[in-house]
């Protein structure tokens, strides 16, 4: 899958089923694609966070220094989501095991009422006739998928709790009476609900970075800024909970802090780092006003040191490399050609990639470089939303196509799918996000009150509160 500026492609599909799937085979994958796109053309290749992938990474970086491997943010943000809410009790990680454990005893309340309530055809029929919102099942390799699971049991908090106080739970007399009495005592006890709340509160900056780069829009310029403000609007949360000046020390705050930070380090790339510096809006005036601590990029030790390394690999002549950083000077020191008004005010005002289309003729290497980083994305979505799409293809009813006739088929699919999302027709009406739940996604039955969702994403707002409509066409919640 390829990232254009007018969006994804499809490329190919490869059969590895006879493959030894180690970091040889998949960069040799990776440099065929790449010399058939032409090697100027290609400015990153994505992949998720898995150890094979990353030295395949490093070997196609080794071999095409212009290139750089960029681990998924949605991978990333959605490991440090699972080492936050899933702490693992061993003893390299006790301090965090300690912290996050309740986390941990939440989730697995949920999971166990959800169970509880919809593997048995009674308790989903007493369900059903109190709550309209379906309960979601989320696969565990799903994005977030704690936080979804708490989300939806908080959007039908009250609907559970009539549930669990009317009659027909009380007599509910069948087997597993116990199970139930504790069900109920979870849902009544409000000391659980608090903690839903807090968990969701203090997660929800986490999740809305990952809603934001779940997409197949440009965002690689966005990611730093949007890291350091997540971590901040983590930890005024965090501090407001516990009521403790920014002064004190948080416990909770620096084990949630440290995994962030841990994931930030190792996915993060000169690249990100070097498109963040060419986004004009980062030297503003409205956006320095909006934080005293905030300086523009060129005055950060961070930033400019991972500047330098990029500018290093793409350009190994120091006297090509000269004449990029009086550019770059002259762009980030608003000089020469980047003085007038227009192109001071339009920074906080215009698109990253129109300004440089506007004003980036005083710098035409840099400008060069800046359309080219300005429009790439921070995540694989584009790849993983289609992945069911060779199994739907051949599938066991279909199981006597030839390999090289499912790979073209899944090309032909998914590219027609994939420009039919720029029709008119898939913003709104009946048609409206139509391939949402991917290729091999049936509508529940209506005795069924699990919603199954392991293949959709997180970048279209619906997938939080699933709407159903019933027999008389009226919207359920």
């Amino acid at each position: 899958m390829a990232v254009t500026e007018s969006g994804p492609m499809f490329l190919k599909a490869i059969d590895c089923s006879d493959e030894i799937k180690d970091k040889d085979f998949i960069a040799s994958k990776m440099r065929e694609v790449i010399m058939e796109v032409g090697v100027s053309n290609v400015v990153q290749i994505v992949t998720d966070n898995a150890p094979v992938c990353k030295a395949a990474g490093l070997l196609i970086e080794a071999e095409f220094p212009t290139i750089y491997w960029t681990p998924c943010v949605v991978h990333t943000l959605n490991l440090a989501l699972k080492n936050i809410c899933a702490a693992k009790n061993t003893e390299r990680n006790n301090i965090v095991y300690q912290e996050c454990c309740w986390i941990t005893q939440v989730a697995e309340d949920a999971i166990f009422i959800k169970n509880f309530i919809v593997n048995h055809h009674m308790r989903l029929s007493i369900f059903n006739e109190f709550v309209s919102l379906k309960l979601l099942n989320i696969a565990p390799t799903r994005f977030a998928s704690i936080i979804v699971m708490l989300k939806r049991f908080k959007l039908i908090k009250f609907r559970l709790k009539e549930m669990v106080i009317s009659e027909k739970w009380s007599s509910y007399k069948k087997d597993d009476v116990g199970k139930a009495e504790f069900v109920k005592e979870k849902i009544l006890s409000d000391n659980w609900w608090q903690k839903v709340d807090y968990i969701l509160s203090f997660t929800e900056p986490i999740y809305d970075v990952l809603r934001s780069t779940d997409t197949d829009t440009p965002s690689l310029h966005l990611v730093y800024e949007m890291w350091d403000s997540m971590i901040e609007k983590v930890k005024k949360v965090i501090y407001h909970y516990e009521r403790k000046d920014e002064s004190e020390e948080s416990t909770f705050f620096n084990v949630v802090n440290s995994i962030l930070i841990e994931r930030w380090t190792k996915s993060s790339t000169p690249l990100h780092c070097f498109a963040h510096s060419l986004n004009p809006r980062y030297y503003s005036h409205q956006w320095l006003r909006q934080d005293s601590r905030r300086v523009p990029p060129h005055q950060d030790v961070e930033l400019t040191n991972e500047r330098v390394k990029c500018l290093k690999r793409y350009f190994r002549d120091a006297e090509d490399r000269r004449k990029v950083n009086l550019e770059f000077a002259n762009f980030s020191g608003g000089r020469e050609g980047f003085d007038d008004c227009d192109s001071l005010n339009d920074r906080g005002v215009l698109d990253a990639k129109f300004w440089w289309l506007v004003h980036g003729v005083h710098a035409p290497t840099l400008q060069k470089i800046a359309l080219k980083l300005l429009g790439q994305p921070f995540s694989s979505s584009c790849c993983e939303r289609n992945w069911s799409t060779y199994s739907f293809i051949h599938s066991l009813k279909r199981n006597k196509i030839k390999p090289k006739r499912a790979e073209n088929l899944v090309f032909v699919h998914t590219n027609l799918r994939l420009m039919s999302r720029k029709a008119p027709q898939y913003k709104k009406g009946e048609t409206m996000m139509w391939d949402i739940a991917g290729d091999d996604f049936s509508p529940i039955d209506e005795d069924n009150g699990v919603l199954e969702i392991a293949s959709l994403s997180l970048d279209e707002p619906e997938l939080e509160a699933v709407l159903f409509v019933n027999e008389k066409n009226e919207v359920t919640f």
